[in-house]
């Protein structure tokens, strides 16, 4: 007839109770995932599940269940022993044996009961209170409890295992109506926190890790740096040579804009015929030289742009000359309107395109959100290699968390029940299990009555 306090407390979750505990193997892969719109849902469920009211009357109930056996049991005894007095048949004497042991039954298991949680009666009896007394050590206990039984590597793993999380987690990712709830609670994810952001607060780092850090360091250096090792690798040729063709591209069609030039800045008393052939001469002219510097790669021109360069990209390094106008074209660009106002216009762009994506369900991001999740479950689904090895860092991780982690799971049980008042946590563990705990009251009745009547029964046998 007796239970440990932790076998009482485990046992006492009713069918309700232990759907909110936890499933057995496979019944949770039939379940929704929980998800943040279902939150209002789960709250009412605990409250429904846990009513203390409820509770309460189930105790009082059953504990005047409990009672009325007892005084039922003595009820009969004291008929009996009445009988027995006025010279009743023998009959009577194996009732009365049976309603006599049944008290005994009663009070005993009444005791025990209630020595659990208070002082019978209110008598300091030793070792009675058992909760009040010793809470810390039954939290402890069932902490070690679940951490041995519960939380053993080799219980989980099993568990784990046998899940074959990675093939139902990719079958149900598989389907689109699922991909979709991942996209719609990402989303909501993702605008929840844009939300909880402080405009200040990340225009403040864009600040300081963008717009500031480009700033403080010398311009000139890191780009003669990079310019010279571009032309070192030549790529500046490429755009020598665009230079060059549009150059000679504008030379073909400057012919107007050559006359319109001599026309305006020749003498009053030139010809105009003369200003005509003066026009085609130095229109004749550039389009040999651009041609001529388009078509040979070592023209002096190119050669000079190419020296150019070179000495440019070196003064950038080494010239402090270069380097202040460098630094004085940096602080110009940096003090422009566009350039300090860039992290909060840079946030408020990205803070609308992301509240815009978020709330539209036909928005690119959450169709990419669900494309991708429907192609990594059809993998997952389908590929046995990525199985195994998924399942391999699921095992892993969580023989890993186990391993090096149940104290501190456990501890949370122990430390709980410790922060516990002693009276108040007395009164929530009878709240659970007290009213399977009358049972034992109403089985010591009905077992003490049967004993109580064998033994009568046997005894009359034997002696008479």
């Amino acid at each position: 007839m007796s239970r440990s306090p932790v076998s009482l407390v485990l046992g006492s979750c009713r069918p309700a109770q232990r759907r909110l505990c936890g499933r057995g193997s496979g019944g949770w892969a039939a379940a929704s995932v929980p998800t943040l719109g279902t939150m209002a849902s789960v709250d009412q469920l605990s409250l429904s599940a846990f009513d203390d009211d409820a509770k309460r009357r189930d105790l009082r109930k059953m504990k005047a269940v409990a009672t009325g056996f007892l005084v039922f049991a003595t009820v009969v005894y004291l008929v009996c022993r009445w009988q027995e007095s006025r010279g009743a048949g023998a009959w009577v004497g194996y009732v009365r044996a049976a309603s006599e042991a049944g008290m005994v039954g009663a009070l005993a298991d009444w005791f025990a009961v209630t020595a659990l949680f208070r002082h019978p009666l209110g008598l300091p009896i030793p070792h009675t209170a058992i909760i009040k007394r010793k809470k810390d050590q039954l939290g402890a206990s069932l902490g070690n409890f679940v951490g041995q039984n519960f939380l053993a590597p080799e219980v989980v793993s099993a568990k784990v295992e046998a899940a074959e999380i990675p093939l139902r987690l990719g079958r149900w990712m598989a389907q689109p109506k699922h991909a979709a709830r991942v996209a719609a609670e990402t989303a909501t994810i993702l605008r929840g926190f844009v939300e909880i952001l402080r405009d200040e607060d990340v225009q403040q780092i864009i600040d300081s890790t963008l717009v500031r850090r480009l700033a403080e360091p010398q311009w000139g250096p890191p780009i003669g740096r990079v310019l010279g090792e571009l032309l070192r690798e030549n790529r500046q040729l490429p755009i020598l040579d665009l230079l060059a063709e549009r150059a000679h591209q504008w030379a073909l069609g400057s012919q107007e804009t050559i006359d319109r030039i001599v026309s305006r800045d020749s003498p009053a008393w030139s010809p105009k015929f003369v200003d005509a052939m003066l026009g085609e001469k130095i229109h004749r002219e550039l389009v040999e030289f651009t041609w001529k510097v388009r078509s040979n790669p070592e023209h002096e021109v190119r050669q000079a742009a190419n020296r150019f360069l070179v000495d440019f990209a070196d003064d950038l390094q080494n010239d402090p000359a270069t380097m202040e106008k460098a630094e004085k074209i940096k602080a110009e660009i940096m003090g422009r309107e566009e350039v300090t106002g860039l992290a909060a216009a840079t946030w408020t762009v990205a803070k609308r395109l992301i509240m815009e994506s978020v709330d539209d369900p036909n928005s690119t991001l959450r169709t990419k959100v669900a494309e991708n999740v429907v192609r990594f479950g059809e993998r997952l689904r389908d590929d046995h290699e990525l199985r195994v090895k998924v399942d391999g860092w699921v095992l892993a991780g969580t023989r890993y968390v186990v391993v090096h982690y149940t104290d501190e799971i456990t501890a949370i049980i122990s430390d709980t029940v410790e922060r516990w008042d002693a009276e108040e946590a007395s009164k929530k563990i009878e709240l659970q299990v007290g009213r399977d705990l009358q049972f034992i009251r109403i089985n010591g009745t009905v077992v003490g009555s049967i004993a109580g009547l064998l033994i009568y029964t046997f005894s009359t046998l034997l002696f008479g």
